[in-house]
């Protein structure tokens, strides 16, 4: 058994079932492996795409994929991706080659030949590792699927030289350890427990840390009978209209007031970053009451806001921990502290999101189950306040953190492969679209019934609004978009056109009836006259 076999091994070993990837001539011992394994793999049309694949099925599933990628440039392709997945802590496993170990470092002109490739990647992964004897490879995964499990997730990088690939590697039979994540300390759950009781207007913050344990945080927000702020990547947690959901609205002027006049705020899994809580750019949240800080990684109890109480550890086991500090109920008017900010808010009403409330509308209503993923684009930044998902891992996209143009698509793929009874949409614009118009093949590849809905305005529509508001020309954003019906015909796609909340209504009822993508192409000038 040669290295690149028993690496696979030791990932149907762990669970992994599902690999994204390009094939090269560097990485055809990988492919020989493959080709005997349990492992499902699928081929994007670009290493980027591979990459945006592995995010979304990690983000569906709450699993990490792997991906194979070529020496050289298929590594900066993929680059982007692992930076989306680094920002919003998504495990993805990517495994690459690199030249023979002998040439490593000479510049000698080699075949894809990367400078100190493992250090250029290392700033887009929780570990870059060179593997370069077979026998440590047990010890390099142990440390990738420790961080998967019990650390700030994010992207891991392996590289393997070919002369590595091909070597013998030993078949130890150690099976895997259990891992069991970071539980906070005694101390630290009966104080936050203690200040939470005392509290008369506490006030819950549910990052994406929380993401896997919706059931905990829903009990323990109706325990405290506490408003609950959820970030983008925690939409979903509490379900749908649940009566102490504040949802992403953090960023906006009434949700602020909100929190500044909170006694006790309890954030759990969440960065408090620029991109969920700054979205207005105005740098002024702020938290005046004792802040309790849960997160898994040290580092992020001591940024952006300043904790009171800082307590590492995972988000789960917090609030089953904090759950038994408590009585079994509260009664601190929190419906009705939600409710009256909602009304305040009053998101259906307000100019710039209101022409997208009756999209969201339609998805309720025609696919109320539906995963949607979304790109950088009008919609998606109105979802952001305005979607409810009945569940989390149904709504995320890349307007946070890295905020990568060109991810809805091939993520929206990844999903359609971890969530197969689900109804996915991909919600991009054209602008978006045409970073990765080749994913459409991947799509058809797929044979599933994925919906890609494209905002079609002609161009980057939110830099030009950005522009005029700055008294900026019109330089570089006016686009001409690809002729979609042509587009779709010649991938294998099916297409239908929409401008109105009507025909959206019944081109979503088309989705189900064949086993191919539906484009949908909205005509955004058509769709806000229908208004």
């Amino acid at each position: 058994m040669n290295c690149a076999q028993r690496l696979i091994q030791l990932l149907e070993e762990r669970g992994v079932d599902t690999a994204f990837g390009i094939p090269g001539v560097h990485t055809i011992e990988l492919y020989r492996a493959l080709g005997d394994s349990r492992l499902t793999h699928f081929t994007p049309r670009h290493e980027q795409g591979a990459g945006f694949m592995a995010d979304g099925y990690a983000r569906a599933s709450g699993k990490p994929a792997a991906c194979f990628i070529v020496t050289g440039p298929g590594m900066t392709n993929i680059a982007t991706a692992m930076g989306q997945a680094l920002a919003d802590s998504v495990p993805m496993l990517v495994i690459s080659s690199a030249n023979h170990r002998p040439t490593l470092g000479r510049g000698q002109g080699r075949l894809h030949e990367m400078p100190h490739q493992s250090e250029t990647l290392a700033g887009v992964s929780r570990l870059s590792h060179s593997l370069n004897d077979p026998a440590a490879l047990p010890e390099v995964l142990a440390r990738a699927f420790a961080i998967f499990a019990s650390a700030r997730p994010g992207p891991v990088h392996i590289e393997m030289p070919l002369d590595v690939m091909d070597a013998p590697a030993p078949a130890t039979a150690a099976p895997p350890a259990r891992i069991f994540p970071p539980a906070p300390a005694p101390e630290a759950l009966a104080l936050a427990g203690d200040w939470l009781d005392s509290a008369a207007r506490p006030l819950v913050m549910l990052g994406g840390g929380t993401a896997a344990y919706p059931e905990a945080a829903r009990a323990l927000v109706e325990q405290l009978d506490a408003p609950a702020f959820t970030t983008i990547n925690a939409k979903g947690v509490l379900g749908r209209a649940h009566p102490l959901n504040l949802g992403a609205t953090m960023s906006l002027p009434a949700a602020r007031r909100l929190a500044a006049e909170a006694d006790v705020v309890l954030a759990l899994g969440t960065e408090i970053g620029e991109t969920d809580y700054e979205l207005d750019a105005e740098d002024d949240f702020q938290l005046n009451g004792r802040l309790i800080r849960v997160d898994i990684d040290p580092e992020q109890l001591g940024r952006n806001q300043s904790a009171d109480l800082a307590i590492q550890a995972d988000a789960g086991e917090a609030l089953r921990g904090l759950s038994a500090h408590l009585p079994a109920s509260a009664a601190r008017d929190g419906a009705r502290r939600t409710a009256d900010l909602h009304r305040d808010l009053a998101l259906a009403d307000d100019a710039e999101l209101a022409p997208y409330a009756p999209l969201f509308t339609t998805l309720n209503e025609v696919l109320p189950d539906a995963v949607v993923v979304g790109d950088s684009t009008g919609p998606v930044y109105a979802g952001n306040f305005l979607a409810d998902m009945p569940a989390p891992r149904r709504w995320f996209n890349a307007a946070t953190g890295f905020g990568t143009l060109g991810y809805g698509l091939p993520a929206a793929l990844g999903a359609a492969l971890a969530q197969p009874d689900l109804p996915v949409i991909a919600l991009v614009g054209d602008g978006g679209l045409q970073f990765v118009l080749g994913e459409l093949g991947t799509a058809r590849d797929l044979g599933r019934p994925v919906a890609v809905m494209v905002w079609n305005n002609n161009g980057y529509d939110e830099i030009r609004r950005y522009m005029s508001l700055s008294d900026v020309p019109h330089l570089g954003v006016d686009l001409a978009a690809p002729d979609f019906p042509a587009l779709a015909l010649s991938y294998g796609c099916r297409h239908t056109r929409v401008g109105s909340q009507s025909s959206l209504h019944a081109a979503l009822g088309q989705l189900s009836e064949a086993d191919s993508p539906l484009l949908i192409e909205v005509d955004a000038a058509a769709w806000a006259a229908s208004l």
